[in-house]
């Protein structure tokens, strides 16, 4: 099944418009290239190549370089054997509920991950030091209508449920994950979404402001980049965001903890282990030095990075 909506006719008219324009203009590119270089010697012939190709030039193209904020709208007691595979039934930690706001140039606002706010899940959860995820975006100067886009990781309640609260954001899940959990009528295929999130990513379709993620390893933002097999769930997505410091990588629950690293054992909560544990080590080799990593719920993330707000750090 597919959710996008399109008119084969009309994007065959536009294919064929933008094939007739593409051959207009290359044939008065041709002519003035052959004008301007006119008995010009072939050394000078290649260098002009070069530097129109952008070869070496500092003039090439340059991914944009993002602010990555981490913050914390909750804290949950949890139970650290249903985050680490294997860990001791008797610990506990109170976990970090986050959202992550990516910062970019010309007023671009990313935020990955949505965070939670049905009073269904309020009353079940009963999470500590809650601030709407909307109202805790909105504290740091960013307004829920200014966000452009916003980046799912993955179906579960305290990831998406938050993601009509940024009204005019483009939402973006892999299609994998979407096909696999919800039907095109909004339906529930899978138990790991509830009934009323199923309708939300229907009611977010039918608005026009679904975005598909196409599997591994795509830029679907400039300097943003989704990667699958964490495993979390059928098809949770990671991020890798460029930024000045250098590459920062976004786990989301693909990676609960640090402990997840420093231990190298996988999540408890995963469809495959063996794939998340693959997936972990990927990530240490995706950025450009491993303190970049943000899990997905560890509180240390508060600690680790410089504070710049109460319950928000920059990750630098």
């Amino acid at each position: 099944m597919t959710f996008e909506s399109e008119n084969p006719n009309a994007e065959a008219l536009r294919a064929q418009r933008a094939a007739e324009n593409r051959h207009v203009f290359w044939g008065a590119a041709r002519r003035l290239v052959a004008r301007a270089t006119s008995g010009m010697s072939s050394a000078a012939l290649c260098v002009l190549c070069v530097s129109a190709l952008g070869f070496g030039s500092s003039g090439a193209q340059q991914a944009p370089k993002y602010e990555v904020y981490a913050i914390r709208y909750a804290q949950i007691p949890f139970k650290v054997s249903n985050l680490i595979e294997g860990a001791d039934p008797a610990r506990s930690i109170d976990i970090a509920m986050i959202v992550v706001l990516i910062k970019g140039p010309n007023g671009r606002n990313v935020l990955f991950d949505a965070g939670f706010y049905r009073p269904q899940l309020m009353n079940q959860w009963k999470p500590q030091a809650y601030i709407r995820p909307d109202s805790a975006v909105a504290k740091f100067g960013v307004r829920p209508e200014d966000i452009s886009d916003v980046i799912i990781s993955h179906i579960h309640w305290d990831h998406f449920d938050g993601a009509d609260l940024f009204p005019k954001a483009k939402v973006w899940i892999q299609r994998d994950e979407i096909e696999h959990h919800v039907d095109s009528a909004g339906g529930v295929l899978n138990r790991a979404i509830t009934a009323y999130d199923a309708k939300m990513l229907n009611d977010i379709r039918a608005a026009g402001r679904l975005a598909i993620a196409e599997g591994d390893a795509k830029e679907i933002i400039p300097g943003i980049t989704v990667y699958t097999g964490g495993k979390h769930t059928f098809q949770s997505q990671y991020v890798t965001v460029n930024t000045a410091e250098g590459t920062v990588l976004l786990a989301s629950d693909n990676a609960y903890l640090y402990e997840n690293f420093d231990k190298h054992v996988p999540i408890s909560q995963s469809v495959d282990k063996a794939s998340n544990l693959a997936a972990q080590d990927r990530m240490l080799k995706l950025v450009s030095n491993p303190r970049l990593i943000v899990t997905g719920h560890d509180p240390a993330v508060f600690t680790r990075f410089p504070e710049v707000a109460p319950g928000v750090v920059r990750i630098k």
